[in-house]
């Protein structure tokens, strides 16, 4: 069966909870008991494999998880920066087009701190919580599904899907902070005006705050678990069988790191483009501005730049509600009056996701719902590559350690 093949039929395998199972075919277990121990734990395959694999505690898948997070996450912050500014860019022509153009725009303009690693603050601060809190609901769910005699593809499935939304209301409001701070770059910026000027994340904080409410510190959550639910669900689902599928191939459950790495990388690469329209989605809803403001609208000023002005309507700051409903920051559209916000420009609805997806094919067609997939692609490639391998390899060292320590505790 080639590979394509087995991709396709990710899905369609069963699992098999009948302990009798392996005495149905009598003739075919003979026939591979014959062979070399390696061969016959290669034809055995997947339920023998995972029957062996070993189930850590969960404070050390939810540590090293954590450990393995926060890695890749800071690793690729760059390169998340550049997505966000492709996918965010209020203007027409956008400004940033290509992946390495765009990076190397960034760096000489901004500087590599102030410009591609903008909003690492609030990207660190959520990172580390949010994957020790995915790695434990994930394992814990995973496990208990398959007890209980479900398929092992939807344990995966199901297991990322609960892992996230559990960890959204985490990392949700470092979300928020993180893609403001991304998509002004630096303070005070000459080069591109994304409508923000934050000093940094504190400053941000309290300005959101006092502005548009703590509701805005969730902003764009719908659109974030829309997008990380199924991210999640199809990345730990094509890993964990191209984990098994990577087993069955080398004969045993240590399948090497260039393997470990080829799995983690085309498992997150593979869901991250699946799913970049819904990040487009996310980007733009968390990065809207309310041109009407609140109670603190006064001090707007100080971090809107002066060349985009953007009016207040009458009687705004009294009413609370006008300042926690959807944000109007113009998205691009194919029409360059967009780059500014005039009466009736179009608006991003941040009430529904469909509405927000339909409305950018109707501005921009398919490009726009594929706008920073390249970034993204490499991004999600390389961040799960680095987590799930670090991962693995913290797995083994915690066991190891605690092996250590049982033995030198006295009976």
């Amino acid at each position: 069966m080639s590979l394509t093949s087995r991709v396709f039929g990710l899905f369609s395998t069963t699992a098999t909870s009948d302990p009798t199972a392996t005495t149905q075919n009598p003739p075919n277990l003979i026939q591979h008991e014959i062979g070399t121990v390696g061969a016959t734990r290669h034809v055995r395959g997947e339920d023998m494999l995972e029957e062996e694999e070993p189930r850590p505690p969960y404070h050390h898948a939810m540590l090293a998880g954590g450990m393995g997070g926060i890695c890749g996450d800071m690793l690729m912050h760059s390169l998340d920066t550049v997505k966000t500014r492709q996918q965010g860019d209020p203007t027409f022509p956008p400004k940033y087009t290509s992946m390495t153009s765009s990076y190397a725009t960034i760096y000489r303009q901004e500087g590599f701190f102030r410009g591609l690693y903008s909003g690492v603050t609030p990207a660190a601060l959520g990172s580390f919580p949010g994957t020790v809190v995915f790695f434990g609901v994930y394992e814990f769910t995973k496990r208990a599904m398959i007890d209980a005699g479900i398929n092992k593809n939807i344990a995966y499935l199901s297991g990322g899907f609960f892992a996230d939304l559990a960890a959204s209301i985490v990392y949700v409001p470092s979300e928020v902070l993180k893609t403001r701070l991304q998509l002004q770059g630096r303070y005070n910026n000459p080069y591109f005006n994304s409508g923000y000027n934050y000093r940094g994340m504190t400053d941000a904080f309290r300005i959101i705050i006092r502005q548009e409410g703590f509701s805005a510190l969730y902003h764009g959550y719908k659109a974030t678990i829309y997008r990380d639910l199924p991210f999640s669900a199809l990345q730990f689902a094509f890993y964990e069988q191209e984990q098994n599928m990577a087993k069955q191939w080398v004969g045993h459950r240590d399948i090497g790191l260039s393997l470990e790495i080829l799995t983690a990388a085309t498992a997150g690469g593979m869901a991250g483009v699946i799913t970049c329209p819904l990040d487009v989605v996310k980007t733009r809803i968390q990065t809207q501005q309310n041109p009407t403001g609140s109670s603190g609208a006064k001090h707007a000023g100080d971090h809107v730049p002066k060349e985009s002005p953007r009016p207040h309507a009458p009687g705004a700051s009294q009413s609370h509600a006008s300042s926690s409903r959807a944000h109007s920051r113009p998205i691009s559209t194919s029409s360059p009056s967009t780059s500014v916000s005039p009466p009736g420009a179009p608006r991003l609805d941040t009430s529904s996701v469909f509405t927000g997806l339909r409305m950018i094919y109707r501005t921009e067609g398919l490009a726009g719902w594929f706008r920073g997939v390249g970034p993204r692609g490499v991004w999600t490639s390389i961040q799960s590559g680095t987590m799930l391998v670090l991962y693995q390899y913290l797995l083994k060292q915690l066991d190891a350690y605690q092996s250590r320590l049982d033995e030198t505790q006295p009976l």
